[in-house]
């Protein structure tokens, strides 16, 4: 056969032209060149495709809710452990007994120390009634005092007051006597002067001058009552504050002790509430001696084993794993990537123990992965410089295995915006964050101070 443009019968060989010999190509050539052309045309078209940007992160099967995570036990008050009733693995209702534990301060070692304590409580809810009317006494003892003081003062005064129409009496006879003194004295003068005339006898003049030494008598006689009666009012105008002072006395003491009875009335209540409160929490603290149960859940591990160990208040006892938590996703996200992230943003997530085939910028023909929602993202790293990303189930996707457990890990895909392959490869090749556009971008809204803290 000759080669195309050689006349025919020329035998190149036989001519030795090698040129011409090179441009003699096999079958086999010429199709790898056609495989080589219809692939350079695929990866031309698939440079045009569109894929879905995403940025991965890694995680592990939690709770959405805090109340649907695993949990410890603890213990409220110290004690010995006397007994168990689970065993681990074991499903639990709310309430349903743990375990037992038994008194180990010295303080609550007596059994019948919530009845002795409620005995102290009512002696002193006694005493304080006895208080009570004793004060309750003193106040009509008070208003009795307060009354007699009106009589007396009554009285008193009544006195004060003859005692002064007494003192205006005896000087109103003190002023007759005076009168009656000296008109005894002015008639003895005349009766002496006639009788050294010789006009009177011896006999009249003596009767005169007995009569003026009567009528002296008879001053001095009224001039002492006038004293006494004096002296009788101010004794009434001193008694009469007496009375006065001496009322007051007695009822500021009966006061007193009224005000020292109801402060030891108010101390009895003080220490009355304060034996309630212990009796309230002994009797409180005789529930603690059997930890039960807070929720529904599963026996995952006893943190203290045995019995007779001792355990401090708060230290825990055993952990539990809610029945049927709120599943969520908790994805630790670099700091690089937290901002192309917003609540509301679609996951595809992959669990460990679920085969899946994942092609990531084409999410739809991905094959065992599921779907999840950003649900929450934190202000604040977690750890190793990344923040912690809560993704609960797509409701609008696949339901998550029933089967899956707490801790399971998880790899996730956050699903961004679509773009073509070949700026997807520019993208990678320059190093350059994933695109992603204004409207997707979740606002950072900061507390406004408050115009207290302005000022």
């Amino acid at each position: 056969m000759s080669a195309p443009g050689v006349r025919p019968g020329f035998d190149l060989d036989s001519a030795g032209v090698y040129s011409a010999r090179l441009l003699n190509t096999s079958d086999a050539q010429r199709q790898f060149a056609r495989w080589m052309g219809a692939l350079l045309v695929i990866f031309i078209v698939a440079l045009f495709l569109p894929w879905q940007q995403n940025i991965s992160a890694d995680g592990t099967v939690s709770a959405l809710r805090p109340q649907d995570r695993p949990q410890v036990v603890p213990t409220v008050i110290a004690g010995r452990i006397e007994k168990w009733f689970v065993a681990e693995g074991q499903f639990v209702t709310k309430g349903t007994p743990i375990l037992q534990i038994s008194e180990v301060k010295e303080t609550y070692l007596d059994p019948k120390l919530v009845d002795r304590l409620g005995e102290q409580v009512t002696a002193k809810e006694g005493s304080i009634s006895a208080k009570v009317q004793t004060a309750e006494a003193l106040l009509r003892q008070v208003q009795t005092l307060e009354q007699a003081l009106e009589l007396k003062l009554s009285q008193t005064r009544n006195k004060l007051l003859q005692a002064e129409f007494a003192v205006q009496k005896d000087s109103a006879s003190l002023e007759q006597a005076l009168v009656d003194s000296a008109f005894a004295v002015d008639q003895a003068r005349r009766m002496e002067t006639m009788y050294k005339d010789g006009v009177e006898s011896l006999n009249r003049y003596q009767n005169f001058v007995a009569r003026r030494q009567g009528a002296d008598a008879k001053v001095v006689e009224k001039r002492n009552e006038l004293l006494k009666a004096r002296n009788e009012l101010i004794n009434a105008r001193i008694e009469l504050d007496g009375v006065t002072a001496e009322y007051r006395e007695k009822m500021a003491k009966a006061e007193a002790d009224r005000a020292k009875t109801m402060s030891e009335v108010q101390e009895a209540r003080a220490d009355v509430a304060k034996l309630r409160n212990q009796y309230t929490s002994y009797q409180l603290r005789q529930g603690f001696y059997r930890i039960d149960a807070p929720q529904d859940g599963y026996v995952q591990r006893a943190v203290r084993a045995g019995i007779g160990e001792q355990i401090k208040e708060g230290d825990a006892v055993v952990r539990i794993v809610p029945a049927a938590p709120s599943q969520a996703v908790e994805l630790y996200v670099k700091g690089n990537d937290i901002p192309l992230l917003r609540k509301g943003r679609r996951v595809r997530l992959q669990f460990e123990g679920w085969p899946a085939l994942q092609f990531i910028g084409w999410p739809s023909v991905a094959v065992g992965t599921f779907g999840g929602v950003v649900t929450a993202i934190d202000m604040v790293e977690s750890k190793d410089a990344k923040f912690r990303v809560l993704v609960s189930p797509d409701p609008e996707d696949t339901p998550w295995p029933a089967q899956l457990r707490m801790g399971t890990r998880v790899v996730g895909w956050a699903m961004l915006d679509t773009v073509r392959v070949w700026f997807e490869l520019w993208r990678q090749l320059n190093g350059f964050p994933p695109a992603i556009q204004a409207k997707d971008a979740e606002p950072q809204t900061l507390a406004k101070p408050a115009e207290t803290d302005l000022k």
